[in-house]
This record gives structure tokens, sequence and C-alpha cells, in this order.
């Protein structure tokens, strides 16, 4: 992680490389409180929210996280990375479950010939409820 910092000319802080370690291995998108919670509960370091937002800031303006607005309008980020995912987020509980595979490559390949754009990557969520809070939502 810390030549990841290195080649975006960014410095190697502890905080820097613990959001990156984090999100690495996390489940999906995660807001600036849910990284500040992980990261203070784990005892992996000892900073403030202020810090992790900071953080995150820096390191989305050198393109190295990705972020998107749910749909309750609060940021969440993930790895810029080429993995890539996609998700389905429930609007009720925040569950977040990945899509299998790319839906998009071959939109992306079509737009990028139709404009001469060199498309660099894309970012693609669904919001509605899941079927736990649907069934309830129900009743």
């Amino acid at each position: 992680m810390s030549d990841i910092l290195h080649e975006n000319k960014l410095k190697r802080t502890k905080c820097r490389i613990a959001v990156l370690a984090y999100l690495e291995t996390a489940q999906g998108p995660v807001t600036a409180e849910g990284l500040y919670q992980a990261l203070s509960s784990s005892g992996t370091i000892h900073t403030s929210l202020s810090t992790v937002y900071r953080t995150v800031g820096a390191l989305s303006e050198k393109g190295l996280l990705l972020k998107s607005a749910g749909a309750d309008g609060v940021i969440h980020y993930q790895l810029n990375n080429s993995r890539h995912c996609h998700y389905l987020i429930c609007t009720d509980c925040s569950q977040v479950v990945p899509v299998d595979g790319c839906p998009l490559h071959v939109l992306e390949e079509s737009l990028s010939q139709s404009t001469g754009y060199h498309i660099t990557g894309h970012h693609l969520e669904f919001f509605g409820l899941c079927p736990q809070c649907a069934q309830r939502k129900k009743k």
C-alpha cells in the first residue's frame, strides 16, 4: 500500500495505510464513519473522524478511491482498482450485496467507439429493498 501512496506523491501516514488496507478487504463500499468505527474498534490506529475524512478526501482526489452517494445522500468509498464490483444496496437496512461480473463492458466499449473517449472506469449501484426489508414492509 505504501508504494501506491509514493507513486501518487502522497505522504505515507498510518491513517492512509490503514484506510487502504481496510478497503482492500472490505465486502463493499464503506462510509467515512464506518471506516472510523472499524479502525478505532480494531485498535489498528488511534485517530479522529476528521482525520479519516481528510484521508478519504485526499485518496479520492488522487483517484485511489471511488466515492458514491447512497440513496440517503451519505458518501461511500471503495478502492479504485481493476477488480471493481457493482452492488445492490438496501435503502432500508443498508445491506450491500456484490453483483457478480460486470454488465457494463459492452456498453463501455460501445460508448468508447461512438464518442472517441478513452474510458478509464465506471461505477454502478442499484438501490432497493432487500428481501427481508421488503417482507417486513409488506406486514
